[in-house]
């Protein structure tokens, strides 16, 4: 995927377990090595080799959803407000150990953060990332990791539509066609779904509006900053951690809290330390391989993606699902190796 110019919005910014493939966009990132060094050295790269990295990126981004579904459905705690609290505390926490202790996170050294800059940018986007999170994770109450995933291939458009709309990106014939391409996969994809339930179809699709504007957002008030993926969660995790934690006492109360018992300590840190491991694996991604080998990479783990929740939840789905989801693809991977322009 190449990288996306001024007048283009990126897939980028927070990554979001379910689809961090958006964080490729993102430019080059270094990854320095933790150890005292004179100040002519120059700087070393940790450099993870894209077969290796790739793999481990595709492992991590699989296993957090489908632990996510098994702990909503199969363990029975339905509180994803709580959950993704506890997954964003983990990360606040753990990107600060990892301030400390190694380089990983000194981007955010690069970073002006002032008062300002923190109410009018970071405050706003992690009110839209922290909305996007809790609804998402709500559809997958009562849909299918399937077909969520089918869904998803709808965000480009919902990017462009919001692009056009505050008129950062002017429409041409080409991502006209791509509009058309995903609108009409995504179209057959919900027409063939078996297990139909419009209360989860509208979280999905609220979900898709607010990340739309979260990524349109980060372009208008965040222009020229680079955030790989730590850096973003050191700045947005604890934000977004405070916002849930003002929405559980409205929307869970302390029925999670009476249902600790269902999961235990154990499944809560595996779960938050899985969904922390795929945004660290995302860093050494994003110079893993050129723009192409990283679309085909995020498109072969959406389908393994589907594949896994088949087998796992004995999820159902249509021939006509298959055929949408692909025409769904294809649209989004023009706009990916097209950089969205």
């Amino acid at each position: 995927m190449s990288s996306a110019n001024e007048a283009s919005i990126p897939l980028t910014a927070m990554p979001r377990a379910s689809d961090v493939e958006g964080d490729i966009a993102h430019g080059q990132v270094e990854v320095k090595i933790a150890e005292a060094r004179t100040a002519q050295e120059p700087a070393r790269k940790i450099v993870i080799p894209a077969v290796i990295i790739i793999p481990i990126w595709m492992a991590c981004s699989i296993s957090v959803i489908l632990y996510n579904k098994y702990v909503f459905s199969t363990l029975n705690f339905p509180f994803p407000v709580f959950l993704t609290t506890f997954h964003l505390l983990f990360s606040a926490g753990a990107t600060r150990v990892l301030q400390r202790t190694t380089t990983l996170v000194d981007g955010a050294k690069d970073i002006d953060m002032s008062r300002d800059r923190w109410v009018r940018s970071i405050l706003p986007i992690g009110a839209l990332f922290s909305g996007s999170l809790i609804l998402s994770n709500y559809a997958y109450l009562s849909l299918s990791v399937s077909f969520i995933q089918m869904l998803k291939a709808f965000n480009p458009v919902a990017i462009l539509l919001i692009s056009f709309a505050f008129r950062i990106q002017e429409p041409n014939g080409r991502l006209s066609v791509i509009v058309l391409l995903i609108s009409v996969g995504c179209a057959l994809a919900a027409y063939g779904e078996v297990h139909f339930e419009l209360f989860g179809f509208i979280c999905q699709c609220a979900a898709l509006a607010f990340e739309a504007s979260r990524l349109v957002m980060i372009q208008l008030l965040l222009h020229g900053l680079k955030m790989d993926p730590i850096v973003s969660l050191h700045y947005y995790a604890p934000v977004c951690a405070v916002i849930n934690a003002l929405i559980i006492p409205f929307t869970e109360g302390l029925e999670p809290f009476y249902a600790l018992h269902r999961v235990g300590l154990l499944v809560l840190i595996t779960n938050a330390g899985i969904a922390f491991a795929l945004n660290v694996a995302a860093v050494f991604l994003i110079s893993a391989g050129s723009g192409l080998i990283l679309t085909l990479a995020g498109v072969a783990k959406d389908i393994l993606l589907i594949t896994g929740s088949v087998i796992a939840f004995g999820s159902k789905i249509m021939p006509l699902q298959v055929f949408g989801y692909s025409i769904s693809l294809a649209g989004l991977v023009l706009f990916k190796t097209t950089g969205g322009k």
